[in-house]
C-alpha cells in the first residue's frame, strides 16, 4: 500500500428486512473516491487482476484504530463504501450520524 487518501464523512446504518443484521458504513466519495478509482484502474491494467466486486484493500484509520479491510464500489453515490465494524465503533465511540475523518491507504 503506497497511496493514500483523507476525509471527513457521516456514518450510516444499512439494514434489510431480508436481513437481520445493521451494517455501518462511511461513504467515500469526490476527490477520495476518484484517487481510489485511479489506482484501482491503474492496478488492473498492469497486472490484469480485478477484485471480487471491484473491491480494494485498504487499511482504514479512525482515531487511534487501524484496520485492514476493502472499500466496495457504491452505483448510488458513484464512490465507494467502507465498512465500520462494531469493535472499532466502540474503541472509538461512534454512532451512527457522527461525522468521521477516516483515512484510508491504498
Amino acid at each position: 500500500m503506497s497511496e493514500s487518501v483523507e476525509t471527513t464523512v457521516a456514518l450510516w446504518i444499512w439494514t434489510s428486512p431480508e436481513a437481520p443484521a445493521s451494517w455501518h458504513f462511511l461513504t467515500i466519495e469526490g476527490e477520495a473516491a476518484e484517487a481510489i478509482r485511479a489506482t484501482a484502474l491503474m492496478r488492473r491494467l498492469e497486472g490484469g487482476q480485478r477484485r471480487g466486486w471491484g473491491s480494494i484493500r485498504v487499511t482504514a484509520t479512525i482515531g487511534e484504530t487501524s484496520w485492514q479491510t476493502s472499500v466496495f464500489p457504491s452505483k448510488e453515490s458513484g464512490g465507494y463504501l467502507l465498512p465500520v465494524k462494531a469493535a472499532v465503533r466502540k474503541a472509538e465511540g461512534l454512532t451512527a450520524g457522527d461525522k468521521i475523518a477516516v483515512r484510508l491507504a491504498y
